[in-house]
């Protein structure tokens, strides 16, 4: 049986010597495994679009277990994104944690569009730390880790935020902070971006600056509390502090 599918590249693995096993995030089945024969051949017709982050179109054989691509065409290469360190770095923890957080054949019907607006967005030239946060704490729901951002976990004051409990899961206010051995302060900027990105619409996103300093904050909590919170520890995630911590010439 022949399907077509829309689909992202999440990830892309050498089987044998001439051919790959993609995984793809696609808008009708959700998340899949494909042969794809030959692609590793320099001649493939197949080769382009089995790329990371490739978003195209695909005429896979098989309805069961791995399926074989036949055809593909793609749709948009984000070749940009792909000229760029940093860019490059942070689309690779977008899809790693897609990866991670779905189950196979399971459509999402949301999440593929974010994950293509979010990606279209760092290929626009778009800031890709800002973008790699909002992705992230919008999949917070996902793995059912969402943290308390409108009220202090310890007393449910609203606002005051002045730390965060990783232990806790949610803000907390000066009062709470001073008694809680969970605490941990942030930037306070910082703070406030974590509750404005929760439910931040990406189609509003425009020019947004962000010091280096807060986004690092920001990154600090994220990638602090989905170990925590879900266990979850990217190899993505840490090629991405490595580069940041060569002080690319970007920042």
């Amino acid at each position: 049986m022949l399907r077509n599918v829309e689909g992202v590249v999440l990830k892309s693995i050498p089987y044998g010597e001439t051919n790959l096993i993609c995984t793809l995030f696609t808008k009708e089945n959700g998340k899949i495994a494909v042969m794809v024969r030959g692609a590793r051949k320099t001649k493939s017709s197949l080769r382009a679009v089995a790329h990371l982050f490739t978003h195209g179109l695909f005429l896979i054989q098989g309805e069961r277990g791995m399926g074989t691509l036949r055809q593909g065409e793609t749709v948009t290469s984000f070749r940009t994104l792909r000229e760029d360190l940093e860019k490059t770095a942070c689309a690779a923890c977008m899809v790693d944690l897609t990866d991670r957080l779905t189950e196979d054949r399971q459509p999402d019907p949301f999440l593929f569009e974010l994950l293509l607006r979010s990606l279209g967005a760092i290929d626009e030239g778009k800031d890709p730390l800002v973008l790699l946060s909002i992705y992230e704490i919008k999949l917070m729901r996902l793995a059912g880790i969402s943290p308390m951002f409108d009220q202090c976990v310890g007393c449910a004051r609203e606002g005051d935020a002045v730390a965060f409990s990783m232990h806790e899961g949610g803000i907390v206010c000066r009062s709470c902070a001073m008694q809680s051995t969970y605490a941990e302060a942030f930037h306070p900027s910082a703070l406030k971006l974590l509750r404005l990105f929760s439910s931040f619409d990406l189609n509003r996103l425009g020019n947004i600056n962000v010091s280096f300093e807060v986004k690092k904050d920001l990154q600090r909590f994220i990638t602090q509390y989905y170990d925590e919170q879900a266990g979850i520890r990217l190899k993505s995630k840490r090629f991405l502090d490595q580069l940041h911590l060569l002080n690319l010439d970007s920042h």
